[in-house]
């Protein structure tokens, strides 16, 4: 069994890493950490996990006694603890924090999206995270990239339920604003511009076309719906063939020959794919559950990438049928 520890235990994305941990049949959670929940049990932090488990939160750091630690930290704190705390030379590590998903030199992280690295967080002990809209975003556009063919701007919308903005209430969460309403936030200014950038550097080494990106909050609770448009003259039907063949070893990105919605990939581990050409325009649709895919789900995907588990083992994740 996998023995793992969990730091920032009381958000919401600790909330979905919990319920897929308790679930998976290789691991055995040793310690949730959380100081402001010390001793409560982690049920009546994360109420849909009543029945499901009698863990309690803990203010004590087990490290030598697990294999694997999960950061579901504020941006930052990541950083301050591992430049604080003596952490196991054998100890494996996957942050979902956005603090080491820009390779520079000074960190051996590797970056966890496993559809373009999966080799090398097989043979890695540290993991960073994808941001949810960059995994969204990034899974759009790889197979381009692969192709050198991002050579034009690269316009993004893209809406994401309430629960991006974290556990946390604010303005802008609160459901009397929320409810009803859509807002665009840091046009052309998201902080997960830089690793997309990255990402697709790493197959198109030329890359430097603009990435126009507006980001939408949405009146619904999970997930994100994006729209990606590019100019391309290659045929729809070439295109089609690239990402299927790009995609065709990956376990939960589907290539969809027709319109696709949001609630076929909530509560679930996907991400879909559906391409449209207009003229010379490229249009990629992408979704995904921004909790699972874009954050807990693809945590444990990484972990067990790690472990050389099978990558899919405690992730096969149904949607509702309505």
């Amino acid at each position: 069994m996998i023995k793992v520890g969990i730091i920032g235990g009381a958000g919401y994305t600790a909330g979905e890493l919990i319920r897929l941990l308790i679930n998976h049949p290789e691991v055995e959670i040793v310690f949730i950490n959380s100081q402001s929940n010390a001793g409560n049990f982690v049920a009546d932090v994360h109420e849909g996990l009543y029945g499901e488990t009698d863990l309690c939160f803990t203010g004590k750091l087990l490290l030598e006694d697990i294999d694997c630690l999960f950061f579901c930290t504020a941006h930052g704190d990541t950083r301050k603890f591992l430049e604080s705390h003596a952490v196991p030379e054998d100890l494996k590590i996957v942050d979902l924090s956005m603090d080491y998903r820009i390779g520079d030199g000074n960190h051996d992280f590797v970056y966890g999206l496993p559809e373009l690295n999966r080799r090398a967080i097989c043979h890695s002990k540290h993991v960073a995270n994808p941001g949810c809209f960059a995994t969204c975003i990034e899974l759009g556009l790889l197979p381009l990239a692969k192709h050198l063919m991002l050579n034009s701007t690269i316009s993004v919308n893209a809406i994401t339920g309430s629960t991006g903005a974290g556990v946390k209430p604010g303005p802008t969460s609160h459901f009397s604003w929320r409810n009803g309403n859509i807002s665009i936030y840091k046009p052309f200014a998201h902080q997960h511009v830089p690793e997309i950038r990255q990402a697709l550097g790493q197959l198109q080494n030329s890359f430097n076309a603009d990435i126009d990106f507006i980001p939408y909050r949405g009146n619904f609770t999970r997930g994100i719906f994006a729209t990606i448009v590019t100019r391309n003259k290659v045929s729809i039907e070439e295109i089609t063939r690239i990402y299927g063949e790009y995609y065709e070893e990956d376990s939960f990105v589907h290539v969809v020959d027709k319109e696709i919605d949001l609630k076929q990939v909530v509560n679930t581990n996907k991400c879909l794919l559906h391409l449209e050409k207009h003229g010379d325009k490229l249009l990629i649709v992408s979704c995904i559950d921004n909790l699972l895919k874009g954050a807990s789900g693809q945590a444990v995907h990484n972990m067990n990438l790690l472990f050389n588990l099978e990558e899919t083992v405690g992730l096969r994740l149904k949607p509702s049928a309505f």
